[in-house]
C-alpha cells in the first residue's frame, strides 16, 4: 500500500463510528442527565426490564457499560450529593470488579472541580428491593463494608463481565445512612423508571406525618443531581466515556 492509502485507510478508520458506553439508570431523571454524545442510556426500575433492554443495547454495539445515577448511602460519613466510583460491587452475583483504568480516569476527569471534594472510592452493594430504613443501612454497610447502595450497578455488572466489557459505576448518594425513607419516598416509582405523582398524593394523604420526611429527602436529592450534573459535565469535557 502507498502513503496516499494508507492515509486514506487511516481516515476511513477514524471517520467510521465508534461504539458508545451504554450508561444503566434506574429512573429517567438521571437517563436524562448522562445521555449525550457517545453515551446511549438504558433505565428502567424493574429488573428484568433492565437486562432485557441492556442485552438489546450492546446488541447494537458497545464499548462498556457505566452505572450512573443516585444511590442510598450506606457509609455514615457520607452526605447527601458524595459521589461514589466503585472499586467493585457485592450483591446477588457475587463481587464483581470494576474496570481499573476507566475508573482511574473518571475520578482524574474531576480534578479541578467541585466534584473532586465529594468523590470516594470503595465498594458499592447492589440489592433486588429498595433498601430504606437506617437499620436496614447500618446492617448492610457492617456486613459488606459498602459505602453505598442501588439496584442496577450489579446488573450492569454482570452483563458487563460476562460480555467482556468494560465497567464502571459513577453513583451519587441521596438518602444518606441515618435517613429512613417514608413509604411516599417510592410509592410513585413505576417499573419504567418514571415516577406518578398520584400514588404518592395518596400515601401522603394517608399518613401526612411523612411530609416532613419527605421534604428532607427532596433537599438530598437536589444535592444529590448536582453532583451528577457537574460530575457529567466533567466527564465530557474530560472525555472520560469514550474509548477511542
Amino acid at each position: 500500500m502507498n502513503a496516499p492509502d494508507a492515509r486514506s485507510a487511516r481516515a476511513l478508520r477514524n471517520a467510521a463510528p465508534r461504539s458508545p458506553v451504554i450508561a444503566v439508570t434506574g429512573m429517567a431523571f438521571e437517563a436524562k442527565i448522562v445521555r449525550g454524545r457517545g453515551v446511549d442510556v438504558v433505565f428502567a426500575a424493574r429488573a428484568d426490564w433492565l437486562e432485557r433492554a441492556l442485552s438489546d443495547a450492546i446488541a447494537r454495539g458497545c464499548s462498556g457499560i457505566i452505572s450512573f445515577g443516585t444511590a442510598g448511602g450506606l457509609a455514615p460519613d457520607l452526605a447527601p450529593g458524595a459521589l461514589i466510583v466503585a472499586e467493585s460491587v457485592c450483591g446477588p452475583f457475587g463481587e464483581l470488579r470494576t474496570d481499573a483504568a476507566w475508573s482511574a480516569r473518571i475520578v482524574d476527569a474531576f480534578a479541578g472541580t467541585p466534584v473532586a471534594r465529594v468523590t470516594r472510592r470503595g465498594k458499592m452493594a447492589g440489592v433486588t428491593a429498595p433498601v430504606k430504613s437506617e437499620a436496614e443501612k447500618r446492617s448492610l454497610h457492617g456486613s459488606t463494608g459498602a459505602l453505598a447502595v442501588d439496584m442496577e450497578s450489579h446488573i450492569a455488572g454482570a452483563i458487563a463481565t460476562a460480555r467482556g466489557l468494560p465497567f464502571a459505576v459513577c453513583r451519587a448518594v441521596v438518602d444518606p445512612a441515618w435517613r429512613t425513607l417514608p413509604p411516599a419516598a417510592t410509592a410513585g416509582l413505576r417499573d419504567d423508571g418514571t415516577t406518578a405523582i398520584g400514588p404518592i398524593l395518596r400515601e401522603l394523604l394517608h399518613e401526612p406525618a411523612q411530609l416532613g420526611a419527605l421534604l428532607k429527602l427532596a433537599s438530598d436529592a437536589r444535592d444529590a443531581r448536582a453532583t451528577l450534573v457537574q460530575a457529567r459535565h466533567a466527564l465530557e469535557t474530560a472525555r472520560a466515556l469514550a474509548f477511542d
